[in-house]
């Protein structure tokens, strides 16, 4: 797994708030349109389909999901993206993008996402 980060100003709880609504992954996700899920929210088993960039539904399932924290997934059966938020005081947090090896060049989108999430966290324009 490569690992991407990004340190924000905002409680770990807010950027949680971004990472685990597949609401607003649309948001911040530069490859996401749009997400729907089999359940009421995320969590641990979860499966749905998300919505490329390019309009292409995708089937996805939750394999490891630790509230307020992690979640990791699979896209069309294969390990996709791990996301984690670290607390750093009341204030601040890391997160933070696993992107398995095979798919080394996704990390570019996720610094890209990183960006958009300290925006919507921090209510600027952080890129």
């Amino acid at each position: 797994m490569l690992w991407v980060d990004r340190e924000v100003a905002a409680p770990a709880a807010v950027a949680w708030a971004l990472l685990s609504d597949p609401d607003r992954w649309p948001e911040w996700g530069p490859t996401v349109r749009g997400a729907e899920l089999d359940a009421d929210r995320l969590g641990p088993g979860v499966t749905g389909r998300i919505t490329t960039a390019v309009g292409v539904r995708l089937p996805f399932e939750v394999t490891r999901y630790e509230e307020g924290q992690r979640w990791s997934w699979r896209v069309l059966g294969i390990p996709a993206t791990d996301h984690l938020v670290e607390p750093l005081g009341a204030d601040r947090c890391r997160v933070r993008f696993g992107v398995p090896v095979f798919a080394a060049p996704y990390a570019l989108v996720c610094r890209a996402a990183l960006g958009r999430i300290e925006g919507l966290a921090t209510g600027g324009s952080a890129g």
